[in-house]
């Protein structure tokens, strides 16, 4: 407790009854400094452990079927021109039927419609073609 000087300087007999809060805030400070350093330095990285696996002598490696779209919307298998999507499809359904299906190559030329390869990506979905990447999009990074 402390006394409270009136405002004349002199001291009266009114004590003052508020709390000292300077000792709580150090405390708060001490328990605020030792939960910093107690918390656990967080990383950007995630660690995993992935299995090592040596690849099989025998490992059969899948046939290459590539798809080419041109800018007139034909589509060619393997270098071959199919006369329409019915005939695609068919040639997919035998691959897609294979024990080990091939490994389809999509190689849109740059003026291509994206309704012809939308198409062709469609069928192979629905024939159950299910190894499938597109192939050279280098060119469309440029803008050119």
């Amino acid at each position: 407790m402390a006394i409270n000087p009136g405002p004349d300087g002199s001291t009266g007999t009114e004590l003052m009854v508020d709390i000292n809060t300077t000792p709580l805030i150090d405390v708060m400070l001490v328990l605020l400094i030792m939960l910093i350093v107690t918390i656990p330095i967080q990383l950007h990285s995630v660690n995993l452990n992935m299995a090592v696996r040596a690849p099989a002598a025998d490992e059969v490696k899948p046939e290459i079927v590539k798809l080419d779209i041109d800018a007139r919307g034909v589509v060619y298998w393997n270098g071959q021109a199919m006369p329409d999507r019915l005939s695609i499809e068919a040639r997919m359904r035998a691959a897609a039927a294979q024990p080990l299906q091939p490994q389809v190559q999509l190689r849109p030329d740059k003026a291509a419609r994206y309704e012809t390869v939308a198409a062709v990506m469609a069928s192979a979905q629905r024939t159950g073609l299910s190894r499938m990447g597109i192939v050279g999009s280098e060119q469309f990074a440029h803008g050119d």
